[in-house]
């Protein structure tokens, strides 16, 4: 075993196509000489204020089966209020760390103290292939550094010998049987061990049966190595989509259904202006662009990109929250600008994010009109925000406007009718129970009705016209706990816009 340590004046800042980042001392190993396996330990310490990315350059010499990693760092006390010390890790092979580039083999973020990478398997959240020599680099990303400074500790073993069978990739298919035009329910921000959530993708897709959901898209954490493990979980009742969830510094984006093997890079801020070109590949790969949780209250969660890419936003995410409150807020009023300047709206969706017991599978379910159960046709639904959103597959919604001469709409379409005409506007729900609808308009909630009976089920009508309401939507709350505090929602439809 050699040692080496690695002082922070000993580095290169670089930039990498978008963020500086602080590039070490390279690690050099000496070729096999008949060595079964050869170990290097490198430690230093990143000071508060460092890179968001910090590398550790590798030399692999030839002849190398396998490169493992292990690594830990020291997690002193901090006053209240202060962030502790949370270090993240992935690893780009020979190819390099071009920002987009060809080089990335796997991150696993916080949740793992080591992993490994050889020709025929990986630790989850990485990709098994030959492992090239050259120089390879150590991904290490300082999420948040105490103010006494990070220190950190690797352990990088290389094994030689004759590499394993290389993989082939086996991915789930883009079609399910369906039952042509209809609405299905789907979850598009999950999480399995393949990044840091506890449950495997069999335990996934049961789960998502037993949620009633048609449809769900893998969105691991700035990884697409599940991609290849769903196959066999898919069926003629299950869709299984892929995609990734592309976890910045400044918020976190779900590409939702892309081309089997499409990773998506994460190592940018606003402030480098690089998104816009991964928002082009989210939609290169056939993948919508889909905010995830943008008011949420981590560190680095909030969005702070713009909506100027976006397919879709995720205004409900998992169990409701103040965070969603606002996100829903914020969400109504994209809606009203939209009208004002007569451009293109964003649909709401919601999912689960789950990641764990007890995160429950399809709670928030997005249920969409569709005219097929494939990926293409879920996509055009919910870009077109022909959708609600549900607290379970319990919950079902029919919502529609009406217009004099029987002209009529449903959600996510447009009653095109002239500004005087009176409009009927129609709920009915099933589910619900000891739950108030209120109808929300551009002017703002505009009824609220008595709360419907034990049973779950009732109908709301409500008249009005385009002149008076631009746009309507329906929320559906529990009971409020506290004063006019409004209850969490049980369910949340896309508008219907009224007039021409």
């Amino acid at each position: 075993m050699c040692e080496d340590t690695h002082g922070i004046r000993r580095r290169a800042l670089i930039v990498t196509g978008a963020t500086t980042a602080l590039t070490l001392g390279t690690v050099s190993f000496a070729a096999a000489d008949g060595q079964h396996q050869e170990t290097r330990t490198v430690r230093g310490t990143l000071p508060p204020g460092c890179p968001d990315f910090v590398y550790v350059p590798v030399e692999v010499p030839p002849g190398v089966r396998e490169i493992k990693v292990s690594y830990t760092y020291d997690r002193p006390s901090v006053p209240a209020g202060t962030p502790g010390n949370a270090l993240d890790i992935g690893v780009f092979d020979q190819r390099g760390t071009e920002l987009g580039g060809k080089g990335f083999r796997g991150w696993s973020g916080g949740a793992r103290t080591e992993f490994f990478v050889r020709a025929d398997d990986a630790t989850p959240g990485y990709l098994p292939g030959p492992v090239g020599a050259g120089t390879w680099h150590i991904a290490l990303g300082p999420y948040t550094v105490a103010p006494q400074g990070l220190s950190y500790e690797l352990t990088i073993t290389l094994t030689y010998g004759a590499p394993g069978t290389p993989v082939r990739p086996v991915y789930p298919p883009q079609r399910a049987k369906g039952r042509g035009r209809d609405w299905y329910r789907g979850d598009c921000h999950l999480h399995s061990w393949y990044s840091d959530g506890r449950r495997t993708p069999a335990e996934i897709a049961a789960l998502a049966r037993a949620a009633g959901l048609d449809f769900i898209n893998s969105s691991e954490h700035n990884t697409h190595a599940a991609h290849a493990h769903w196959a066999d979980q898919a069926g003629d009742d299950l869709l299984i989509m892929l995609g990734e969830e592309i976890t910045t510094r400044n918020g976190h984006v779900v590409a939702l259904g892309t081309d089997p093997g499409t990773f998506v890079d994460w190592r940018y801020r606003a402030r480098d202006n690089r998104f816009g070109h991964f928002a082009q590949q989210i939609h290169r790969a056939g993948g919508l662009v889909v905010p995830a949780h943008p008011h949420a209250t981590c560190v680095g969660c909030a969005w702070k990109f713009g909506f100027g890419d976006a397919d879709a936003v995720e205004v409900w995410n998992g169990p409701y929250t103040p965070d969603d409150e606002v996100a829903l807020a914020a969400w109504d009023a994209t809606l009203v600008a939209s009208v004002r300047n007569d451009r293109r709206w964003l649909p709401g969706m919601g999912n689960s994010d789950a990641h764990r017991d007890p995160d429950a599978v399809g709670s928030p379910q997005t249920v969409v009109l569709a005219d097929d159960l494939s990926r293409e046709a879920i996509q055009e639904g919910l870009r077109a925000g022909r959708s609600y959103i549900a607290e379970s597959k319990n919950v079902t919604l029919s919502f529609t406007a009406t217009g004099g001469r029987g002209e009529r709409a449903g959600i996510g379409e447009r009653l095109a009718v002239a500004p005087d005409t009176p409009v009927t506007v129609r709920l009915e729900a099933s589910g619900v129970p000891r739950c108030t609808v209120r109808l929300v308009t551009d002017e703002g909630v505009l009824l609220t009705t008595d709360p419907f009976p034990v049973t779950g089920s009732g109908t709301v009508e409500w008249r009005t016209t385009p002149s008076y309401a631009a746009y309507v939507r329906a929320e559906i709350r529990h009971e409020t706990a506290a004063g006019p505090v409004p209850g969490a929602l049980a369910a949340l439809t896309n508008p219907i816009f009224l007039g021409r």
